[in-house]
Formats: C-alpha cells, structure tokens, sequence
C-alpha cells in the first residue's frame, strides 16, 4: 500500500514537471530572444480574424503541433505535421480542421470556407511538405 501511495506521488510529481517545463522556458529566455520571436495574432470574439495560412497557423494550430510542425508527446500526443504523407491527400487534413481528430478541436465554427483553406494550404506547402494541389474555399464547403 506503501508503495503504491509513493509511485502515485512519484507520477504526479512527474507530471507537474513535465507540464511547467515550458513554462520555465519562458522565464530563461533573454529579454532579446523574447523580443525576436515572431507576434502572434490573437484573435477576436469567438471567429478567428486572421485570414492568411501561416496566421491562422499560428493561431490555431501551433499551440499544440509546433512552431515547424514537428509535433510534440507528453500530457497528450499532438502528430508532427512536418513531412507529413497523411497531407498529400487534401481531404484528410480539411476534414481534420473542420471536424476535429481524436483529442483535435473542431474549427469549422470558428472559420470560414476561406480560411480553412488557407491553414490547410499552408500546412501543405510548407513545414517539410510540398504538395501543389491548392485547396479552394469550395473544395471546402463540399466536407463541411
């Protein structure tokens, strides 16, 4: 009973560490470090106001698939989106932004026809994937 009581604290203790790790990273960045990172775009109301692919990117989907698309494990796991062949298909990543995957949020409320077009564009065309086939707001609208 011992013993299972210390690998409980032991876990949770684990836990706490891991989820304040990138918390802490923040606080060791140089004032210059800080001040070159790239602004993001915080949206407004309950729609997102961004309207090109890497804002949208930066505002949606960074938070958790990373900066490059490199994805990241830990509390959860967030696919790399980064040389990614699951993309080569535009369905798949369209359906994914409109209804949600697994533990993915849905976005299909918060944005336009246009606007998933745009994040699943640039998601497609950069971040290590090269996939020339452009997606239109219509193409969109069919998966809606």
């Amino acid at each position: 009973m011992k013993t299972q009581k210390n690998h409980r604290r032991v876990a949770i203790l684990s836990f706490a560490c891991i989820a304040l790790l990138p918390l802490s990273a923040l606080f060791a960045l140089p004032a210059s470090a800080a001040s070159d990172a790239p602004a993001v775009a915080l949206s407004e109301g309950w729609r997102f106001v961004e309207q090109d692919g890497e804002s949208l990117y930066r505002a949606s989907c960074q938070g958790c698939h990373m900066a490059k698309g490199e994805g990241a494990s830990g509390a959860g796991h967030f696919p790399a989106l980064a040389d990614n062949p699951r993309l080569a298909g535009a369905a798949y990543p369209i359906y994914n932004v409109l209804h949600g995957r697994h533990g993915m949020p849905s976005f299909g409320k918060y944005m336009s026809d246009a606007q998933v077009a745009e994040v699943v564009n640039y998601t497609r065309t950069h971040l290590g994937n090269n996939y020339a086939d452009v997606v239109t707001a219509e193409d969109v609208k069919k998966l809606r």
